[in-house]
């Protein structure tokens, strides 16, 4: 989820005295530890060991928030301090999920890497020597602001039916030009020579939904070949296909949401409507190219040879046809002047408030331990509340009340969120405890985070009491999801176990529409646990099982639940590593928050370009 520079940032390892990582697992955190060396570190002071506990927690003074505009208006905090520490009855389970936290993650960083290279070694030569072109990440240096970035969904396209798509062909996510926080959407030539697959104009939109979600500024590097024609079936007629990107484009452009584009390579077919669309557009001369159909099609269709840059180069645009409405002489001067176009726009960069607050009293790194290698590995959710909030300070509602979800208040990096954390079934009283919880969120104007490890499907019941019980607590499922569902204010999701069934809908899941949603990847996405299923579900009333057609629905569920599976189709924003999950959260609480400080017109149409 994260590029370098970020990725080591929050990977270096905090000064612990006691750590309850295994020795074993150390050499694998000295490799991200070596791969962070020398790009940057923590700007909190040194933290508070955990075997201190809440000894010395007692004599701490609580955090101030100190800004510049309001300082009135900000208070100490004195919420209560988590207890943090893991004890002994649990150590088992905590090393039993770290041995599974070692290998998910070995397979996380092979895949980062595999999906790193694009198109692999032989088409980034070929793009780079040959076409004289940036490579996509290359280009993304040059046009971001110099600090981190996050990168949305990097393993969508793995492993599809149709085969590999390295990141979908296209990279997408959220880092700031000019100070301004910006959704980018950059195709990269080297996978399918740029060709569009069903899974890239997924992400497409998938980007272009938390564009207009969180207003957020918007801008293409077009390098696109057009639509992948032996799937046109599942990228052309329905509503979320190809054609939905550039509806999108004009519905965001009504809602003033300003759009860029630069066309920095071929830009053919379906492709050659987002710059276009745009409401700014840059192209670069000589491999920057804009038609409907090239050459070899107008060759086959009148028997007439046209060069590109002649059927559609960027002279062409930018003095005869006006698609294009800056002209650039290289790709560097390109991203130079959509920097400049960016400036322009009259937008306001997020108040640098000095903003002061205390890291967790507990490691981070511990969080590999807690991640549960399935429902029956979870430990208190609180030992995690513990390792992610400031100064450990949680402020719980209702706390004697459904305690098998865990509700209240907290600060990451100084932003004040309400939390929602599963902690076991999400019975009758805990689902009428997280309905009333979301609606004082919602009537406060607090962000919430959900922390979402919902249980396996449920026995049925086989009784007129735990019939009637069953009843009352999806009624009252019902009435958090209906909360959920209505609350007026940003959600994030961190799936940090299972998500299974009708629970993962009441703890915010995709089908919610949170701004943003992130797997740990040791979690399962599945509706039911293969573990728990006893029969393959037949039609009508038989009851027989074929026991090698069980061990393959078994096998398929296994595979298809696992988070690398989610994250490559998309039913995700991408899988982040346990203990970079507070450095995710507070960023994406300051990408939400920079709407607060634009100004938006009354009047509602886009911007028709010609």
């Amino acid at each position: 989820m994260w590029n370098n520079l970020t990725f080591c940032s929050v990977c270096k390892l905090a000064p612990k005295p006691t750590p309850l990582l295994l020795p074993r697992f150390l050499p694998l955190a000295h490799v991200f530890k070596r791969r962070c060396k020398g790009l940057g570190g923590s700007k909190h002071p040194a933290q508070t060991p955990q075997n201190e506990g809440l000894k010395r927690t007692s004599s701490l003074l609580p955090a101030r928030l100190v800004s510049s505009k309001a300082k009135c208006r900000r208070y100490v905090k004195t919420y209560p301090v988590l207890d943090g520490r893991v004890l002994s009855v649990y150590r088992h389970v905590f090393e039993e999920n770290l041995r599974n936290s070692e290998a998910v993650v070995k397979r996380y960083s092979e895949l980062l890497e595999l999906v790193s290279k694009g198109g692999g070694e032989n088409a980034i030569l070929r793009h780079t020597q040959r076409n004289k072109k940036l490579f996509v990440r290359e280009r993304l240096k040059l046009l971001l602001d110099d600090e981190s970035f996050l990168e949305l969904s990097p393993l969508a396209g793995l492993n599809m039916p149709y085969g590999d798509v390295p990141a979908a062909g296209c990279l997408t996510g959220i880092g700031k030009i000019c100070g301004v926080w910006c959704v980018f959407t950059a195709n990269d030539a080297t996978v399918k020579g740029g060709t569009i697959y069903p899974i890239g104009v997924k992400k497409q939109l998938r980007a272009q939904e938390i564009a207009m979600q969180n207003r957020l500024l918007s801008v293409y590097l077009v390098d696109s070949g057009g639509a992948f024609l032996p799937l046109q079936s599942e990228l052309f007629p329905d509503k979320s296909h190809g054609g939905r990107v550039f509806y999108n484009e004009a519905i965001m452009s009504a809602m003033k949401i300003p759009q860029v584009a630069v066309v920095c390579g071929s830009c053919v077919a379906g492709g050659a409507y987002v710059p276009t669309m745009a409401e700014e557009a840059v192209i670069i001369d000589k491999i920057g190219t804009l038609f409907l159909a090239g050459p070899p099609l107008v060759k086959a269709a009148t028997g007439e040879y046209v060069s590109p840059e002649d059927l559609g180069g960027a002279k062409l645009h930018s003095k005869v046809s006006g698609c294009s409405d800056h002209f650039a002489s290289s790709e560097k001067e390109a991203y130079e002047c959509v920097r400049n176009v960016i400036s322009t726009l009259n937008y306001e960069p997020l108040p640098e408030e000095v903003t002061e607050h205390d890291g967790p009293l507990y490691s981070s790194d511990e969080l590999l331990g807690l991640a549960p290698r399935d429902y029956r590995c979870t430990l208190p959710v609180k030992l995690i509340l513990s390792r992610l909030l400031d100064g450990s300070r949680f402020q719980e509602f209702k706390a004697d009340y459904g305690t098998t979800l865990v509700t209240g208040f907290g600060h990451v990096e100084g932003h004040l969120v309400g939390v929602v954390a599963s902690n076991g079934e999400l019975t009758h009283d805990a689902s009428l405890k997280g309905s009333h919880f979301v609606q004082l969120c919602s009537h406060r104007s607090i962000p919430i985070l959900f922390f979402q490890n919902t249980a396996p499907h449920a026995a049925e019941p086989t009784s007129i009491s735990q019939a009637e019980a069953h009843s009352n607590r999806l009624k009252a499922q019902a009435s958090m999801m209906a909360a959920v569902a209505c609350a007026s204010v940003p959600k994030i999701t961190i799936v940090i176990g299972g998500c299974y069934g009708s629970e993962s809908y009441v703890m915010c899941g995709r089908s919610f529409s949170p701004n943003f949603l992130f797997l740990w990847p040791n979690a399962r996405v599945a509706l039911v646990d293969s573990r728990h299923l006893t029969a393959v579900p037949q039609a009508g009333d038989s009851d027989s099982t074929d026991e090698s057609e069980l061990k393959h629905l078994k096998r398929r569920l296994e595979e298809e639940s696992s988070a690398f599976y989610s994250s490559a189709r998309l039913w995700d924003d991408g899988i982040i590593l346990p203990q970079n999950t507070r450095k995710v959260i507070a960023q994406c609480l300051q990408i939400i928050e920079q709407q607060k400080y634009q100004v938006v017109p009354s009047y509602q149409h886009p911007v028709i370009r010609m």
